[in-house]
């Protein structure tokens, strides 16, 4: 039975009235409306480019799906990227051993649960961004001690290293997973955090972990909050990942799901990139406070689902798979971001919309599978 959520699914909704000509012509389907709510805020025009040339800059996590976005951006504006790899022994760097700027890069294979490699990571970066973590929800629930070890003690390593070194600042990567269920919406800074995972529980320490250095001991760190980003290299274990290679994979006979009425707001990853370099660079951030990153747009996963189908001709069949659910009490069903703050204080807004950054998202996963790099397993990932 679904639980009843206060005012979270009693939002105010309203067509958006896109400007999706140039998809419909291309694959001349109609596309499904997505909730939408209307912005109390006047738009704030983005600020000229962040330049980030000749800056030292520590990437952490930058072998994962944002991490490696984050380290392309930096680097076309001129960035010195020290960037952090988890250390395995396959000489695998992750993504970055797929892209060509690997060579303009100082790759470091390392963890950041040993305190004293990040204290000499560390050493001479002017800024930092954080993002390493575990973040797979499913798993989280059979090894919370590792998020924790990660989460928590691999931030609060980066935080007493950035304050020895006298980092310029730190930009600390939450998520909206912290807020739980919305008790309102849309869902501010201010809203209550609710664990409702062992994952979100870690990232909420980790939070405030940094709020607590901020407070304690000055250190300029900011903290992000992207709302459910997607897009190229994202793995399976995200919905728009598991769909997608569903409905492209001759050898997948059916879109098997879990739920499918949760609400979730999709940032596409060059937007939630951008955010990271925005707070970055920002001069009127407010140190240990957290900062909303999202469209603002909140879409079903049975929505999610029609839009993908549509925009690839698929007419494959749609099964309910319990393995893909959350535990009920677990389920964070509806969130929705408002982005007012760092639209006020870092002049950011997305610019690829949901059915833009699905088409991208859709090719690049259409290319992987022509070349045969995807895993071999089509079995629901954790």
């Amino acid at each position: 039975m679904q639980p009843h959520i206060c005012d979270a699914r009693e939002v105010r909704v309203r067509n958006l009235d896109l400007d999706c000509s140039l998809l419909l012509e291309q694959h001349a389907r109609n596309l499904p409306s997505r909730r939408a709510l209307p912005s109390e805020v006047a738009v704030i025009e983005q600020p000229p480019k962040l330049v980030y040339l000749g800056a030292n800059i520590l990437v952490t996590g930058a072998d994962g799906f944002i991490g490696s976005h984050l380290v392309e951006m930096l680097v076309s504006q001129g960035a010195n990227v020290t960037a952090l790899c988890l250390y395995n022994s396959f000489d695998s760097c992750g993504w970055l051993d797929d892209m060509p700027i690997r060579s303009r890069l100082k790759v470091v294979r390392g963890d950041v649960r040993d305190a004293s490699f990040v204290r000499h990571l560390v050493c001479r970066q002017e800024i930092v961004f954080h993002l390493a973590a575990l973040i797979a929800i499913p798993h989280s629930y059979v090894a919370a001690q590792s998020y924790v070890e990660t989460n928590v003690l691999g931030t609060l390593n980066v935080l007493e290293a950035a304050r020895e070194h006298e980092v310029a600042r730190v930009v600390h990567t939450s998520t909206s997973e912290v807020y739980g269920t919305a008790i309102t919406t849309p869902i501010t800074e201010a809203h209550p955090l609710q664990g409702q995972s062992p994952y979100s529980a870690s990232k909420i320490g980790a939070d405030m972990m940094a709020e607590a250095f901020a407070r304690s001991f000055d250190l300029p760190v900011v903290i992000l909050r992207p709302f459910n980003t997607f897009g190229p290299r994202q793995s399976e274990r995200a919905i728009i990942p598991t769909i997608v290679r569903q409905v492209l994979d001759p050898s997948s006979p059916s879109i098997e799901v879990g739920d499918t009425t949760p609400i979730r707001d999709f940032t596409f990853v060059e937007d939630t990139a951008a955010a990271f370099l925005a707070l970055g660079k920002a001069p009127q951030v407010e140190f240990g406070k957290p900062y909303n990153a999202g469209s603002g747009i909140g879409v079903t996963v049975g929505e999610l689902i029609d839009t993908v189908l549509k925009l690839t001709n698929c007419e494959k069949p749609i099964e309910r798979n319990p393995q893909r659910a959350r535990p009920p009490k677990s389920e964070v069903w509806t969130l929705l971001a408002d982005s007012s703050r760092i639209a006020a204080h870092a002049g950011w807004r997305p610019k690829v919309d949901l059915q833009q950054g699905l088409l991208r998202t859709v090719e690049w996963w259409r290319d992987r599978l022509e070349r045969g790099q995807v895993r071999r397993e089509k079995t629901y990932v954790t």
